[in-house]
């Protein structure tokens, strides 16, 4: 794989797809449909799927790809695929309030290698270089060149004083509880894939998920969280999460900055 051009062109479609995003998102209505299990599906989601679609296939036919809108098509992915949530935080679209990503990785032997989120309500734009390293843009945002970035690396915590991020949409008793099991000094809530590039940055030292989730709705972000020297395990046993499942569900899981004393379920 040449690392160089493919993230090249995982940048260039993110923002392309975040484009169209708010384009619609900056109407005064859009249809919201709902999918077979209920989850809320929007134009916007349907449009990023699209041009990222479109974009990788041209670029890179014979890798395979695995999207969340043309999930019911996929049966299996093989080793190396590229995988994607055209809009991740559709709750958070329809509502208006701005924590949703476009999120595009490869994953490698079970591994997410390389990987964009890119939030365009908040223009906020992380991603692995090809060497792996995860850097947030805080220039322009230019289709055409990656402007000024910001290399990250996740906190030291102390474990006296942890800051722990949870969902917006999808909190619950019991991660309450589970986060309860920490010297926790403040909490913080984000939407979608913003969660992992908040432990990226250093901004929280946490994120546990005791809810369901998809393989397209982490591997980005745990691409970008894992090349910031971070990590995501599965809740029960804390081994590695892995991809590539045949139904592209993940169990509960842990991201976190290394250095977290983690707790048992």
């Amino acid at each position: 794989m040449d690392y160089e051009r493919l993230m090249d062109v995982l940048r260039r479609l993110s923002l392309e797809a975040g484009d169209k995003i708010m384009e619609i998102y900056g109407r005064d209505d859009f249809d919201v449909k709902a999918k077979s299990d209920d989850s809320p599906v929007t134009a916007a989601d349907e449009a990023a799927d699209k041009i990222i679609a479109d974009g990788l296939r041209a670029a890179f036919p014979d890798v395979t790809l695995v999207t969340e809108e043309q999930s019911a098509t996929h049966s299996a992915s093989g080793d190396t695929f590229l995988i994607v949530d055209p809009l991740d935080g559709t709750k958070e679209f329809i509502h208006r309030r701005g924590d949703f990503t476009v999120n595009i990785a490869l994953v490698e032997g079970g591994v997410p290698t390389r990987g964009v989120v890119y939030a365009p309500a908040k223009g906020r734009m992380f991603f692995t270089r090809a060497d792996g390293q995860t850097v947030e843009e805080t220039g322009a945002l230019d289709k055409k060149a990656v402007g000024e970035t910001k290399s990250l690396r996740v906190a030291q915590p102390d474990n006296g004083a942890l800051m722990v991020v949870a969902s917006k949409s999808h909190r619950d008793q019991a991660t309450d509880d589970y986060i309860g099991k920490y010297d926790v000094r403040d909490m913080t809530s984000a939407g979608s894939s913003l969660k992992f590039c908040l432990v990226a940055t250093g901004e929280a030292d946490l994120y546990p998920r005791l809810g369901r989730t998809m393989e397209w709705d982490t591997a980005a972000g745990h691409a970008v969280l894992k090349g910031a020297g971070g990590d995501v395990v599965q809740f029960d046993d804390h081994s590695p999460l892995r991809y590539g499942k045949p139904d592209f569900a993940n169990p509960f899981f842990i991201a976190y900055a290394p250095g977290v004393t983690l707790k048992g379920a």
